[in-house]
């Protein structure tokens, strides 16, 4: 038993890189992008397109995270509110308690990667199901952010902050886009050349059989929770540098659309398929959608049920592709 459900992870895990299972997510964004630049004029200017770039970054820090989780199997749903209590803290400490904003941002880091390790040990350590444990965590991370300023938002950073996300170098990428492309990077790597992104493969895929091989789970569990906090985290940053402000509504629903974009690209709500090719084109899937219904003029309540019929037909899709 052993033996060959490792010898099935082990083919799955030569295609990783391959778009295979995410052929159906890139002919529908490529698809998409070709409806639009005929329904509207400006859709493939080269400044739209780069504002697309501009407003994928915190889905975009964020899918990656989801991806490691989603791949075992798992599911987090703070990572809004995770996002929006490192807000807090990085504006609460650097503006309100005087400390340097490097060291603030720091902290705010570490504040959120460890709502994601006690997401974790409630996971491994308390049997607790993931969902329950991460929307506890969303609700306690959504309260102390308000919390922290009673509600209130922190306003005014250091002019070098906000303009990491308004400068572009060599008139394409500002550094936020950089710091996106370069988390895309290393969740590729990290999946595709480390023993440690492999096991995730097979923990999602089974995991006591995982365990019987010698992987350990329970920390490989609170290792992950602890990389979508972080990331959750950094996307906070990285919205924050984009509005020069924080406040404690922020981030409100991110996680379902950080989810969609996972499942879009075609990393399975069961474990043990998908990867960050899928979840980059899932993330430009939903980039572009919004981008595409905001040039359309389509009201933002609209926009929702779009985004929720894409989610129902790419589950759907999933379902029959197994069958």
């Amino acid at each position: 038993m052993v033996t060959t459900d490792r010898a099935t992870a082990g083919s799955g895990l030569g295609r990783l890189f391959s778009l295979r299972g995410a052929t159906g997510p890139l002919v529908g964004l490529v698809l998409l992008c070709i409806f639009l630049s005929f329904a509207t004029d400006s859709f493939l200017s080269v400044r739209n397109l780069l504002n697309i770039l501009d407003q994928i970054t915190v889905l975009g820090i964020m899918a990656v995270g989801m991806t490691f989780v989603i791949l075992i199997g798992g599911i987090d749903l703070a990572v809004g509110s995770v996002l929006a209590l490192a807000m807090m803290v990085m504006g609460y400490l650097s503006n309100d308690m005087g400390l340097p904003l490097q060291l603030a941002i720091v902290v705010a880091l570490i504040v959120a990667a460890g709502t994601g390790a006690v997401s974790g040990l409630l996971v491994t350590a308390f049997g607790v199901p993931a969902f329950i444990a991460t929307l506890a965590m969303m609700s306690v991370a959504r309260g102390l952010a308000n919390m922290i300023t009673d509600g209130q938002q922190i306003v005014g950073f250091p002019g070098w902050f906000n303009l990491m996300a308004i400068i572009r170098y060599g008139g394409f990428l500002t550094l936020t886009v950089g710091l996106m492309l370069v988390v895309f990077a290393l969740g590729w790597a990290f999946l595709r050349y480390t023993s440690a992104g492999r096991s995730l493969y097979a923990i999602g895929g089974n995991a006591e059989v995982a365990r019987l091989a010698g992987i350990n789970v329970k920390l490989a569990t609170i290792g992950v929770y602890v990389v979508s906090g972080l990331l959750a985290g950094l996307a906070g940053v990285v919205l924050a540098a984009r509005l020069d402000s924080v406040q404690p509504s922020s981030g409100f629903t991110y996680e379902l659309d950080t989810i969609a974009a996972v499942v879009i690209g075609g990393t399975s709500l069961s474990g043990g398929t998908g990867g960050i090719p899928g979840t980059i084109i899932g993330v430009l899937i939903i980039g572009v959608l919004r981008n595409g219904l905001n040039l359309l003029g389509v009201s933002p309540f609209t926009q929702q049920v779009v985004i929720g019929l894409v989610i129902a037909l790419a589950v759907a899709a999933e379902a029959l592709k197994k069958k």
